[in-house]
């Protein structure tokens, strides 16, 4: 497969990123995308954010979508109007990652303000049962329980709720993941008939198809989101919708490609 001209520099530049985070320099702290909420957030993070990975594992599985979906969108588009779609769907993707957490984030912010106002074992260990916290704060909370009136172990509860709530708002999405769904629903909208084959398990499947199964689970995941997932997927559902909305507003070229 050919790369194309702006699909070869994207890569160039995540992969340009990931080696100097891989040389220790600290770039997720200033251009990781941040919560609404958070001190750390500033609107140049919703460009940065999209070309910084956690890890090899992130990188290599949002680098090898691009690879493979993004040149044939770019021929069929032109340089400028792949460039504006990667951005708006990578940006689009922030944006409903934020919306949705600045949701979350507000009622775990009024959550945090109710505990504090009245710091008593019953409502902290119901704070720390809806988030499935109990097992990590389960010695302090043992001690609180034989000591509720005691000011020290008061300010303790407070000072661990209070602890929890700013470690959710320090932790910064980063990733072209939403730029990448985006590409892939593109794809599917575009190339609808064409047939992918998967490695795992190693059988073809119809793009929209594969387009249709990444959204729903995406949805399903983002709904019912398990405590220890960190995937943000609502940024992918936000990828697919800003993608879905380009494509219906541009038209397609033709009815079907293949």
């Amino acid at each position: 497969m050919n790369l194309t001209p702006v699909v070869r520099t994207l890569l160039l530049v995540n992969v340009g990123f990931f080696i100097v985070k891989a040389l220790g320099i600290d770039l997720i702290s200033t251009f990781g995308l941040y919560s609404f909420l958070s001190p750390a957030f500033a609107p140049h993070q919703f460009v940065t954010y999209m070309f910084l990975h956690a890890d090899f594992g992130h990188i290599f599985s949002n680098m090898l979508g691009l690879f493979f979906f993004g040149p044939m969108l770019e021929q069929v588009w032109g340089s400028k109007r792949f460039t504006t779609f990667y951005f708006i769907t990578g940006v689009g993707a922030g944006l409903l990652f934020l919306g949705i957490n600045y949701f979350e984030a507000s009622q775990l912010r009024d959550a945090v303000a109710a505990f504090q106002s009245n710091p008593t074992p019953e409502s902290l260990e119901l704070f720390l049962s809806d988030r499935g916290l109990l097992s990590q704060g389960d010695n302090f909370l043992r001690v609180f329980e034989d000591n509720p009136t005691d000011p020290s172990y008061r300010r303790g509860a407070v000072q661990l709720v209070q602890t929890y709530y700013d470690q959710q708002l320090s932790v910064p999405m980063v990733g072209a993941s939403g730029a990448i769904f985006g590409i892939l629903m593109a794809f599917g909208l575009l190339f609808p008939n064409t047939e992918l084959f998967l490695l795992f398990p190693p059988i073809p499947i119809k793009a929209k198809y594969l387009v249709a199964f990444y959204g729903a689970y995406e949805l399903y995941s983002g709904i019912y989101r398990a405590q220890s997932d960190n995937v943000a997927h609502f940024a992918h559902i936000g990828g697919m919708l800003f993608a879905f909305i380009l494509v219906k507003y541009w038209g397609k070229q033709r009815n079907n490609f293949y």
